[in-house]
């Protein structure tokens, strides 16, 4: 048909992987933070012998079975299209990142799936010392696992410590600089606050919508209460470590940055913009309200600094969507703003006695619950699609990193993958919400805190003593609220 423009083999391709990754990075980006909420709230447990501890561990058990089982499963077929729709790319950089992915699996999947079983089935069987250290194992495993997943993508980002032969293939020169490039620090530390800041933003939704049913429930205050200090400290801290890997990408990538900021022309004491809609074509952003000096003073620590614009650097460097990258950006510190707010005005509700009876932040904070998902879903697009036109930035470009797959190929898997990803885990996440509507409530107690298992094979004597410790579970207030 004349004038129709069929997407390229290129374009179904970027398409393709970007559908994967959105849907698999959800999982990853809530189980990291929860792997670790359900270490604290085990050795809370066994510290303080509180039930109320156990219950809530258990509860949010369940939910981390499910999704960390939908992760593994959806991020499995992102190393297939690494041979067939990038087969390209893995063979010119496979000497590089592929060791990093090899040990990912070595070290992080190898122990998470070893120490798996232990945490969902072993409480009554390995008892609560053994138990305990394999829910360590677990959330250390999901830190180890992000550090070689994002030493990967940030090689990819600020690529160092390699030569680049006569026939384009990469090959390293230094473990240690292609590791520890230049971005993975920043990078690292981002993602995995961005991760705990998720699983908050979750549990203090989940506390708060029961909570609006049911003030007194101990549970429900217990995790509204550990979500909304986690907000509160963390919050603060993802804007200072947003602030160092902003100057640290405006250093190394500056073409990412000036899209997104949408700045196009190079200015002394540049302004960050509130609102614009940048337009590629004609090299400038239209409707645009900001804020004078701002950009210069975040991005070079000097409020009358120049920052380069994108006509400063040639056209084909520029990335490929700009207005994607600009509002990508502006949606994630937009709801990283708002996750301070909620964090200091719990503190504020803290203070003055009323965290569990203002009505109106409870609903805000379940208003909040899908916040760290969609932020981090906007930072990664930010940083993926201020990537291009490179998988390895400067100097290996997408176009040229494509398999020899026809369009028609991949438009078939690229189809097969949205209606079976949509069916699935579509599913998985409506039964994830079913989840979370139930009322947590008391759960078996579990084998006592003070009596090791004799033999690691035999089922523990039943518990007695955490019996008593569900005698006062009716008291939450007492229990639980650091500030009665």
């Amino acid at each position: 048909m004349a004038g129709l423009h069929l997407p390229s083999a290129l374009d179904l391709a970027r398409s393709q992987f970007a559908f994967v990754v959105v849907w698999h990075f959800l999982y990853p980006a809530f189980t990291i933070g929860l792997a670790s909420f359900l270490a604290v709230l085990e050795g809370c447990w066994l510290a303080t012998k509180r039930a109320v501890f156990l219950d809530t561990f258990q509860y949010w058990l369940r939910i981390f079975a499910v999704v960390f089982a939908m992760g593994v499963v959806s991020g499995v077929v992102m190393s297939y299209q690494f041979g067939t729709n990038w087969s390209v790319f893995s063979d010119k950089v496979g000497p590089v990142i592929g060791p990093f992915l090899g040990y990912e699996v070595l070290t992080a999947f190898f122990l998470e799936a070893g120490f798996l079983g232990v945490m969902l089935f072993g409480l009554k069987r390995v008892g609560p010392k053994l138990h305990f250290m394999a829910t360590c194992l677990v959330a250390v495993g999901t830190l180890i696992s992000t550090f070689w997943i994002l030493a990967a993508n940030s090689w990819m980002q600020t690529p160092a410590g390699f030569v680049i032969t006569a026939d384009g293939r990469f090959f390293p020169t230094s473990w240690m600089k292609a590791l520890f490039n230049p971005s993975f620090p920043y990078r690292y530390m981002h993602t995995i606050v961005a991760a705990y800041l998720t699983t908050a933003m979750v549990v203090g939704g989940v506390g708060a919508f029961h909570l609006l049913k049911d003030k007194a429930n101990p549970r429900a205050r217990l995790m509204f209460s550990m979500a909304m200090w986690m907000a509160a400290i963390l919050g603060p801290v993802q804007i200072g470590l947003g602030d160092l890997h902003g100057v640290n990408s405006y250093h190394y990538q500056p073409q990412k940055v000036a899209a997104m900021e949408g700045q196009f022309e190079t200015e002394q004491g540049a302004r960050s913009l509130i609102f614009g809609w940048p337009d590629a074509n004609a090299g400038v952003t239209r409707f645009a309200l900001g804020i004078p000096k701002l950009a210069s003073l975040y991005l070079t620590h000097d409020p009358n600094a120049v920052v380069k614009g994108l006509k400063a650097f040639p056209r084909d460097t520029w990335p490929t969507n700009i207005p994607l990258v600009f509002f990508a950006f502006r949606t994630m510190v937009g709801l990283g703003i708002l996750i301070v707010l909620l964090g200091w005005t719990s503190l504020f509700l803290r203070w003055r006695g009323r965290l569990y009876d203002s009505r109106l932040f409870q609903r805000f904070a379940v208003a909040m619950g899908p916040a760290g998902f969609v932020a981090v879903t906007a930072g990664w697009i930010t940083t993926e699609a201020g990537r291009q036109p490179y998988t390895v930035y400067g100097l290996l470009r997408t176009a040229d990193s494509v398999g020899p797959v026809a369009a028609p190929a991949v438009a078939a898997s690229l189809l097969a993958f949205v209606v079976v990803y949509t069916a699935v885990f579509g599913s998985g996440m409506a039964f994830t919400a079913h989840l979370f509507s139930q009322t947590p409530g008391p759960h078996d107690p579990g084998p006592p805190t003070d009596q090791p298992v004799r033999t690691a094979g035999i089922t523990a004597a039943p518990a007695v003593s955490g019996l008593q410790e569900r005698s006062d579970d009716r008291s939450g207030a007492r229990m639980l609220d650091p500030h009665p």
